[in-house]
Formats: C-alpha cells, structure tokens, sequence
C-alpha cells in the first residue's frame, strides 16, 4: 500500500528509544582530556534556505526499500519551513492489513533521551544542577564513582556498562522475558552495577541506556515529580505535542498506532507482535510514544532555542566523537551528511520499531522517519538514507555520487554501516 502527500502553506510551527551509528561494537570511542570543554567540530551551519530541495521522491523510494527487506510498513514527515511532505509505505498492522501513515503513534526508543536532557537543561537554566557536578552531589552513593559528572552522563561518557547487554543478548527471548515486568529505577543501576566501570569517567564515548536511567533518576530527585509529569508540563504542553505522551508502565499505545514487529535472531523466523510492553527496561531512556509530526515540532523547537536558553543549547553541541562522521553532545546526536550538511536530533530503537529523528541547525527543516520492525541491520542501513533524501535533494548524477564516499560518508544512494547502539549495544548484530 503507498500513499504520499505534500501540504503546502502550512502555518510556521509556534513556540512550540535506543539510538543507532556507525560505530564497532564493544568499542568506547576516546574522548579529549577537555571533551567538556570543546566541541568536535561539524559542517559549517546551513539554514533550511541554504537546504536543497527535500528529494521526496528519493524519500519514498527509500521506504519502498524498507519493504522489500522485510519491514511491514515504513512513514517520513518533512517539515520544511512551513511546507509538510509525508510519505508512508506498505501496513501499520499485518493482520487487518490496515495502510500505516503519518498519523500513526509509534513507540520512538531512544528519541526519549533528547526529551531527558532537555529537562535537565532547563533544571540548569533554573539553578537546580550544574552540569559538571558529580551526581552523587545529587543522589548520595548512587554510583561507585564520585567522579562521574552530570555532564558525562549526558554525554555517555561515565563508563557505566549497559545493562541491556544481557537483558537482550538473544532478542527475542530476552523481550519476552521482561516486556510485561516493571523495574525500578534502582534495579536498572543495581543491574549495571554488578559489572565493573568500562573506562575512566569522562575518559572516552560509550554508549549506554544505563546513563539516561540515572537522568531520569535526577529528573525526579530535583523536580519532585515523575518523569511523566516533567515531560508532560515542560515539553510537551508547551510544544503542542498532540500524540506524545510517557504512559510507563501501562503497556498499550492509545489511539490510531502502527504496531511494531520484531524479527528473532534466527533467520526466516516468526515475526513477533512486540506492540504491548511496558519498556520498563528503559524508561526515561526510551518508553516515549509520539507521532513523525510531533518529532518534527520537538527537535524544530528544540534547535530554535525554544526549549532552553541559549547557553545550555550550546551545551548540548559540545560533540564528543563518535566516528568520523557523527558526534554525541548532551542527549542529542550530530550526523554529517554526503552533500557537507549536518543534522541534528536523534535516532530510537525499541523491539518492534526503527526511528531517525533530525533538523537542520537552525530547526527550519526536520524529518522524522519510521519503520516497524527492529533486530533488521538491513532495514536499519536502508532508513539512515531519508536523511540524505530529506537534507541533501536529488543525489547527483555522476560516478563519485553513485559510487564513491563523499566526506568521509557513505555514498549517496548507498547503504551507510549502521550498528545497533539503542539496545545491548556491545551486541554485535549483521
């Protein structure tokens, strides 16, 4: 099934899950001895204006690609300054047969760790936290290290090991085995603590769910109230996110939503309806559902400097290398781009759903885009590329864009290597 739309005079946007790069696994990225104090740097900035036109054509082809590599059903929204495109391929639901769209709900993984900095930016800008204070200042004997800053925790830079690595070692059972149980926020740090620190705080890049656990933890020690209730009167009230919502731990998803569908590590296996689950497993890491539109108007807003003040959105862009063509700021992604533009915003995995979730540097053209499945590199490879059709317009017609790498990037039209960091992310999966 295939349906596209582009909307055009659209009003200007008012004051309005686990991630994934190209990373080895089981491989911390070192970090500068001041990587707190100095950014990697990124692509010269471009506005929306400086954008080529989004390749909405190029867009579909991508999702239709999805498809034939196993992906039920596959949706991108640009938001271009006022002009909307939406695609969407193939089915939200592989028994009614029901078309997915834009509309769709979907539970978005580490897209939710964008949200968690953003509160404890504005907790920041309040004068409740210091970013380079330990966290034990915060919460006492919480971790085995005083050093471990605010700052490397946003920044994945604490050594804490990822839990998740033998929660989900074998996908589908290690899903089953915990989507109807509901943790603690302590039993998630008791679970990573019964491994030792994998480096030095603030000594290099690990990626770890581990990390945005103790920023939720610090989200409800300072505000007094659930994670829930900040996102909801912090960022999502303000921001009009109509879709949006943190429901942990009921396990459904209200409304019209594409479910998801997760692959077993064996090949040819039965696909499992991973739609109901609580994601206690992650939490303020990643159980935010929300909608392509809604993730659009939030890393828009966000990169306008609506969300925080100026000198903590700078903060968040204190890149930390990832590889040589992705940074790692404060719960906010940077991907440099084949056509020499960089992106914003996050990418979210969760069992049963793939999301990329970007803007330009001045928050004037965003896309998110979604398919439902996960345990698929293929798919995952295949998705990375509506960034490329949504930021860099129609690839050019020559051999060095067909086939070679341009900017230390995958080649346009290519497929980038991708690797799973959102869930287990020393897990190595093809």
């Amino acid at each position: 099934m295939v349906s596209g739309m582009t909307v055009r005079g659209t009003a200007a946007l008012g004051a309005v899950l686990l991630s994934v790069v190209a990373v080895p696994a089981q491989t911390a990225t070192a970090a500068p001895a001041d990587a707190g104090n100095r950014s990697v740097q990124a692509h010269p900035a471009q506005t929306a204006e400086d954008l080529a036109a989004p390749d909405v054509a190029g867009l579909r082809e991508v999702l239709r690609t999805a498809l034939t590599q196993g992906a039920p059903g596959a949706i991108a929204r640009v938001e271009d300054d006022g002009t909307v495109h939406e695609v969407a391929e193939g089915v939200a639901d592989r028994t009614t047969g029901r078309a997915i769209t834009n509309a769709d709900r979907f539970r978005v993984g580490s897209v939710t760790k964008s949200f968690s900095a953003v509160v404890l930016l504005q907790l920041v800008d309040e004068g409740a936290l210091d970013l380079d204070t330990p966290v034990d200042t915060y919460l006492p004997g919480l971790l085995p290290d005083d050093r471990i800053t605010v700052r490397h925790v946003l920044s994945h830079r604490s050594g804490l090991y990822d839990y998740t690595n033998d929660m989900f070692a074998d996908t589908v059972p290690g899903f089953e085995a915990v989507r109807n149980k509901v943790f603690s926020y302590q039993e998630l740090i008791d679970l990573s603590l019964e491994k030792p620190l994998g480096n030095a705080p603030g000594a290099a890049y690990s990626y770890s769910n581990t990390n945005f656990v103790v920023a939720g933890m610090l989200i409800e020690k300072l505000t007094g109230k659930s994670v829930q209730s900040a996102y909801k009167s912090r960022i999502i009230k303000p921001l009009g996110l109509r879709d949006t919502s943190y429901v942990h731990p009921r396990t459904t998803i209200a409304g019209r939503h594409a479910k998801g569908y997760l692959p077993p590590d064996v090949a040819d296996g039965t696909l499992v309806d991973s739609t109901e689950q609580t994601v206690s497993w992650a939490q303020s890491a990643g159980a935010v559902i929300s909608t392509t539109r809604d993730l659009d108007t939030f890393f828009s807003a966000l990169l306008r400097g609506e969300l925080t003040s100026a000198a903590q959105l700078a903060q968040m862009q204190q890149w930390v290398p990832v590889n040589s063509t992705q940074g790692y700021g404060l719960g906010l992604r940077r991907r440099d781009l084949s056509c020499g533009v960089s992106v914003y915003g996050h990418t979210g995995t969760v069992q049963g759903y793939y999301t990329y979730a970007f803007t330009s540097k001045d928050g004037g053209r965003s896309v998110t885009a979604l398919a439902n499945t996960s345990n698929n590199g293929t798919v995952l490879n295949t998705m990375a590329r509506t960034l490329e059709s949504a930021f860099c317009g129609k690839p050019a017609k020559s051999s060095k864009a067909a086939t070679g790498a341009v900017n230390g990037s995958a080649a346009r039209g290519g497929t980038p290597v991708e690797r799973y960091e959102d869930i287990a992310p020393g897990i190595a999966r093809d």
